[in-house]
């Protein structure tokens, strides 16, 4: 005789990925998905009203209080002039934004591809490259504010 219990049937209904608490693939792709939706518009958005003509966008607050160009201004004549193919205008008026344009889409690909395949995703940068980043934004807000940066003023 055998004492031993009958082992259940493993419950097949639930997928071995939701069962070890793993999100689904929509909603791993919601967050990359929703923030190229953002993106997307806003460019749409400035693609349509240009920050050329006066009127449309406020002006920046350190420059309209100061006179000093922050790492920002001409952003979004930038995104205007990406929005409409002109990437030697858009290098005029920021080329910081410019070059972080191409940056964020890789970085944005990466993030895609990472939560297709659940894998973390995470800038795991060392506190040296964030002071470098750092210093390039400081390095180019002063420079453009100084006679001889003023081609990288907008």
């Amino acid at each position: 005789m055998d004492d031993a219990l009958p082992v259940p049937a493993p419950d097949r209904s639930v997928p071995p990925a939701a069962s070890a608490g793993q999100p689904s693939m929509a909603r791993r792709l919601l967050p990359p998905l929703a923030t190229l939706a953002g993106v997307a518009a806003a460019f749409t958005y400035v693609g349509l009203v240009d920050p050329n003509e006066t009127g449309h966008y406020p002006v920046c607050p350190l420059y309209g209080l100061t006179g000093v160009l922050c790492f920002g201004c001409g952003g979004l004549r930038s995104a205007h002039a990406v929005a409409h193919g002109d990437w030697i205008a858009a290098l005029g008026d920021n080329a910081l934004a410019t070059v972080g344009y191409p940056v964020f889409a890789v970085l944005w690909v990466v993030w895609l591809v990472r939560a297709r395949k659940a894998l973390p995703v995470a800038i795991t940068l060392r506190p040296a490259w964030w002071w470098a980043i750092g210093g390039v934004i400081l390095a180019f807000s002063v420079i453009r504010n100084l006679p001889f940066g003023s081609s990288l003023a907008p």
